[in-house]
């Protein structure tokens, strides 16, 4: 759907269209004080869903751009002008998040990872959950472009994980995900359920990561055992299967240094 059709569906005043950058899940546009948010062959409920997941965090105490429209076929957003970035500030924000707790793991509503649906519904076992909601869908999806690294991603996730406690996390919180504003850091494009922290610290680690200024902030507040660190590139493995997934087997030689990572 055009931009300007979802603004009048929203009721709201048209403006002309500036294209921004919107990652490879969207088309976006800024129309004066909104951003209008599209794609050519959405999923049915994935902007509503997006929508949910930045309500969800903006009650949980986050920065988010305010919601004015969701329908199948598109978003229409608060417009926030760029600002300095603030990464002490994002690291008070993160660690509260973090340290929500939840009372399982999962979550009701529909759940997208990019265009990608993950299975909804809770539980209150993550090794079962994460291994047959979360990883086992995404190896389904990948497993004729694996080869011989899907029995070896799937036999690893077998392994006990360690544990901390359900979280709410943002879900897919890599820099791009960061919006630097006038007024402090927001969060854009959650996939917001409620999981183990360490899958936002593996995203968070993974395409560059945050800078040290961050993270000295973030350990500070909410200190990360060692044995969550060396679980980060197993949980960094999902990432890496759902860009399999969509952009193809260049991303297998980076799936695969990760996968030896976790030795």
């Amino acid at each position: 759907m055009h931009p300007t059709e979802l603004l009048r569906q929203a009721g709201l005043k048209e403006y002309p269209l500036q294209p921004l950058h919107g990652g490879d899940m969207g088309q976006v546009w800024r129309a004066g004080p909104y951003v209008v948010k599209t794609h050519p062959s959405p999923p049915a409920g994935m902007f509503q869903a997006e929508a949910r997941g930045l309500f969800a965090l903006a009650q949980a105490g986050l920065r988010t751009p305010a919601v004015y429209w969701a329908c199948n076929e598109g978003l229409v957003m608060e417009y926030l002008p760029p600002g300095e970035p603030d990464w002490e500030r994002l690291a008070r924000m993160l660690a509260a998040l973090h340290q929500l707790r939840p009372p399982a793991y999962g979550w009701d509503d529909r759940v997208f990872l990019g265009r990608f649906e993950l299975p909804s519904g809770t539980q209150s076992d993550w090794q079962r959950f994460w291994l047959e909601k979360r990883l086992q869908p995404l190896l389904e999806a990948t497993w004729s472009q694996l080869g011989p690294l899907g029995p070896r991603v799937e036999a690893l996730f077998k392994e006990p994980l360690p544990q901390e406690g359900p979280a709410l996390l943002h879900g897919d919180l890599w820099q791009g995900n960061v919006l630097h504003a006038q007024g402090g850091p927001a969060l854009l494009d959650p996939s917001v359920w409620w999981g183990e922290r360490a899958v936002d610290l593996a995203m968070m680690t993974l395409f560059g990561g945050f800078p040290a200024q961050f993270w000295r902030s973030y350990r500070g507040l909410y200190p990360i055992p060692a044995e969550v660190e060396r679980a980060l590139p197993r949980y960094q493995l999902y990432y890496l299967l759902v860009h399999v997934h969509f952009f193809g087997s260049s991303y297998l030689p980076l799936l695969l240094r990760t996968l030896e990572a976790t030795r």
